[in-house]
């Protein structure tokens, strides 16, 4: 008895083909499809992932650029305020700028004591008592010349008493405290060191 598909009849031979081509059609896609489906679905997570860091990463270089652009903003605030609050004291500029004050209203500094300074967190205040001589006019106008100055000055503790005897252009004796404030260097930060194994 011969075995061959030209004896069946024709249907059986057509079941035949379409069981065989099932059959590779299912291997196929086990052995072959599956797996390339596995893979592409890998790489779309993967490429999901690297899009995602780059918009975070995108995102940060926007961030990055908008911190550098305040950083460069509040450093040219810091260094436009350093006149307004220097970083050391400087007793002989501050005492020829309130010598030339005090002559500019006609006024005498009899007295210029600097006083204990007084620490902050990152500032020190530093208060300077005097005693000045002229007239109440010419007292206004040395207070008003102290607020227009560009460094921060701070007058308290006025004491106005009259001049016993009244000479011409001396009618008064004022004592008071001119506060000027300074900016101290921010401690160092050290660096972390790792620990040793």
């Amino acid at each position: 008895m011969e075995l061959g598909l030209n004896k069946l009849p024709w249907y059986a031979q057509v079941g035949a083909f379409l069981a065989i081509a099932a059959t590779l059609f299912v291997v196929f896609r086990i052995y072959y499809v599956g797996p390339q489906l596995e893979a592409q679905a890998a790489r779309q997570v993967e490429l999901d992932a690297k899009r995602q860091e780059l918009q975070q990463a995108q995102q940060d270089a926007i961030e990055l650029a908008a911190f550098q652009v305040e950083v460069n903003d509040l450093n040219g605030r810091l260094d436009a305020l350093s006149a307004v609050l220097p970083e050391q004291q400087e007793v002989s500029q501050l005492l020829r700028r309130l010598q030339t004050f005090a002559v500019q209203s006609n006024l005498t500094i009899r007295a210029f004591r600097p006083q204990a300074a007084l620490t902050h967190e990152m500032h020190a205040e530093w208060p300077i008592r005097l005693q000045l001589d002229g007239t109440f006019h010419n007292l206004g106008m040395f207070f008003d010349r102290i607020s227009k100055f560009a460094r921060i000055i701070n007058v308290s503790d006025v004491v106005i008493r009259a001049k016993e005897p009244v000479e011409l252009n001396l009618t008064i004796t004022a004592e008071c405290t001119a506060t000027t404030f300074v900016l101290l260097d921010p401690p160092a930060v050290e660096p972390e060191t790792a620990p040793a194994t």
